[in-house]
Parts: structure tokens; C-alpha cells; sequence
């Protein structure tokens, strides 16, 4: 405020035109989905995502600079960003929900269990199990699955190691040691790429031994779709903070205004408690 006037931030063409290029990629991806072409559509579309996103963030950082963002705003940031991992919670619980619901619910019924069973709809030997191990006929299913206590426990690790580092690098810069935060956040950013390449790892001895993948039946399909969702996040996560260390670098943030360091902060600790979940729910129970 300057003068009993208010300076605010110009009116933003950004997300008309971040609907618009989502809008694209989504037509694109049904096209993909149901006619097997459209991917020239799609990936337009994902490139016209990312190129909104980095202007986007581009002008929030510059009217920062420029002292744009007062106490109010900043409270904005935080809902808006606090809303939007509610929103991911949200995303993660349908995908959870689902795979209790087979293995609760669906299982037993087909093993004629309750008022809803349907014993011996499959085949006459069917007993419920999850996963069901090579099933006879023509019906999909894995030949093994993994041990958790394997690549899944290090990828854990991994994650549950970042946080902490990424804690360690946070209170660093709330106290202006920015050397302890570049390190200590240059050494999460390590551990994310690692984690990406372990499950990379993983996902081809699922292909190439255990038979495990998108045609193994609902256990493959869940597997998939928690896991990839997850990496995809931990993708995006990375680099995300990959941005911040760079903004570290340049000298952005302050001890006491630095929340674009701490929404990268929030969002990584949300994707690992959702691996915690993952680690329990997929690979050990």
C-alpha cells in the first residue's frame, strides 16, 4: 500500500488459456483411447500444459519480486495450495477405495461368501486370493509377485530419507543458512531421481519375470494404476523441486517469505505418506 492506494496484480490470461490447452490434451487422449490416433493431439496438448504452467509461475515469481503480494495473498497461496493436495488426497482415496473394495468385497463374493456370493461363477476350483497366481485357461494373472522387503523397502527408504533432508534444507532457510539449504535439498532431489530409476527397475522385472502388467488381470491393472500414479507424482515433485534449487541458487526466498519453498515442501511430504500407503497396501498386506 503506498499513498492510501493498493497495487494488486494485473488480470491474469493464464488460466483461460491453462483450460484451453487441457482441454486440448484431454480430446487428444480420448481420441488415443477410443480410435487409436490423436497422439500428435495429445501431446500438443501436454506441451501447451507445461508452457502455461512455467509462464504461469514465471509471473507469480516476477510480481513477487515486486512486492505485488500482500498478507492476504499469501493466505490465498496457502488455501489454494492447501485445497489442491486435499484434492490429491481425494484422487489417491478413489484409487485405494477401489482396490479394498476388490479385495474386501468382490473376492469373497465370487467365492460364494455372503448374501452376494456367486460360488463357482469362474470355475468350479476358484478360491479367493489376492493375487490369484496363474489362473487356468485364458484368464490373466501374474506368476508372482514382489517381496516387499526388497526394491519396494529401499524405494521406502528413499522416500522416507527425503523427507527428512528436505526438512533438514526447510529449517535451513528459515534460519538463512541457504548453503545448508542448497545441499540439503540437492541431496533430496538425489534420492527422488533415485527412487524414479528403482522403480523403473521394478517395473521391467514385473514385464520380464514375475508377469506382471496391464493384462494380468485386476491385479496387475491396480498395481499399475497406484504405482504409476505415484511415480508420476514423484516426477513431478522432482521437479518441482528441482525449480526451487535453482530459484535457491539465483538467491530467491528469504528466511521469512518463502512459501514457494514450502508448497514444493507440502507436496513432497504428501507423496511420500502416500507411498507409506502404497508400501502397506500393494506390496505387504
Amino acid at each position: 500500500m503506498s499513498g492510501g492506494s493498493y497495487y494488486v496484480p494485473a488480470t491474469s490470461k493464464w488460466p483461460i488459456l491453462g483450460s484451453l490447452s487441457l482441454g486440448l490434451m484431454m480430446i487428444g487422449t480420448g481420441q488415443v483411447l477410443v480410435h487409436d490416433r490423436g497422439t500428435s493431439l495429445m501431446a500438443l496438448g501436454l506441451l501447451a500444459v507445461l508452457a502455461v504452467m512455467g509462464l504461469w509461475f514465471r509471473d507469480v515469481i516476477k510480481e513477487s519480486h515486486q512486492g505485488l503480494y500482500d498478507a492476504q495473498m499469501d493466505r490465498s497461496f496457502r488455501q489454494g495450495m492447501g485445497w489442491f493436495i486435499f484434492s490429491e488426497v481425494m484422487f489417491f482415496a478413489a484409487f485405494f477405495g477401489a482396490l479394498f473394495y476388490i479385495r474386501t468385497f468382490a473376492l469373497p463374493w465370487l467365492d460364494g461368501e455372503g448374501a452376494k456370493g456367486v460360488a463357482a461363477l469362474l470355475w468350479p476350483e476358484f478360491t479367493a486370493s489376492w493375487p490369484l497366481l496363474e489362473p487356468p485357461g485364458d484368464v490373466a494373472g501374474p506368476r508372482d509377485t514382489f517381496s516387499p522387503w526388497q526394491l519396494p523397502l529401499v524405494n521406502t527408504l528413499i522416500l522416507v530419507a527425503s523427507s527428512i533432508t528436505l526438512t533438514v534444507a526447510h529449517e535451513g532457510l528459515k534460519e538463512g543458512h541457504r548453503e545448508t539449504t542448497r545441499n540439503w535439498l540437492f541431496a533430496t532431489l538425489l534420492l527422488a531421481v533415485t527412487f524414479i530409476v528403482i522403480q523403473g527397475v521394478e517395473y521391467y522385472e514385473a514385464y520380464s519375470h514375475y508377469g506382471i502388467t496391464l493384462e494380468a488381470g485386476i491385479y496387475g491393472a491396480t498395481f499399475f494404476l497406484l504405482t504409476g500414479f505415484h511415480g508420476a507424482h514423484v516426477i513431478i515433485g522432482a521437479t518441482i523441486l528441482a525449480v526451487m534449487l535453482v530459484r535457491i541458487l539465483r538467491g530467491h526466498f528469504s528466511s521469512d517469505s518463502h512459501f514457494g519453498f514450502e508448497a514444493a515442501c507440502w507436496y513432497w511430504h504428501f507423496v511420500d505418506v502416500v507411498w507409506i500407503g502404497l508400501f502397506l497396501f500393494v506390496y505387504v498386506f
